[in-house]
């Protein structure tokens, strides 16, 4: 599984901790940016190279892990690349019902709760990167009128 990781300066220091994580545990992450911390940088283009590498990537299952202040700026951009599924979440339990229910592609993460507890962090990482879509017909369903209407 490739995984894209992205942040702006907010978000910067939990990227860096969860970048070393997920190299720890065997994952193939790249990190898209910001490769330095700066208090001017702006999320969107952050969320646009992660959603962009994603949607190109020829690895069968790729994601992106987004991260800025509230997770809501970087949730809020992802969502506009048409094929993105981004959620903020700020538990394990959020994380395995988005990609249960939602098959989310995008996991957004709010620094400014996590990045005091980055075990937890990694917790939601890891129960989001393990857990797989349901198929359930109405999540199908639900996932292709968002398609469908919004394009």
């Amino acid at each position: 599984m490739k995984i894209f990781l992205g942040s702006d300066h907010a978000g910067f220091n939990l990227k860096q901790a969860v970048f070393a994580y997920l190299a720890k545990n065997g994952y193939n992450v790249e990190d898209v940016g910001a490769k330095t911390l700066d208090p001017d940088d702006d999320y969107p283009q952050f969320a646009y190279q992660a959603t962009v590498k994603l949607l190109g990537s020829e690895d069968k299952d790729p994601r992106a892990i987004l991260i800025c202040g509230s997770g809501q700026g970087m949730c809020i951009a992802a969502n506009r690349v048409r094929g993105i599924r981004a959620s903020v979440v700020w538990d394990a339990h959020e994380a395995k019902v988005t990609r249960e229910d939602n098959d989310s592609n995008v996991l957004c993460l709010p620094a400014r709760v996590l990045e005091k507890d980055p075990q937890a962090a990694y917790g939601i990482v890891e129960t989001w990167l393990s857990t797989p879509f349901s198929g359930a017909t109405r999540h199908i369903r639900r996932i292709k009128e968002i398609e469908d209407i919004y394009g």
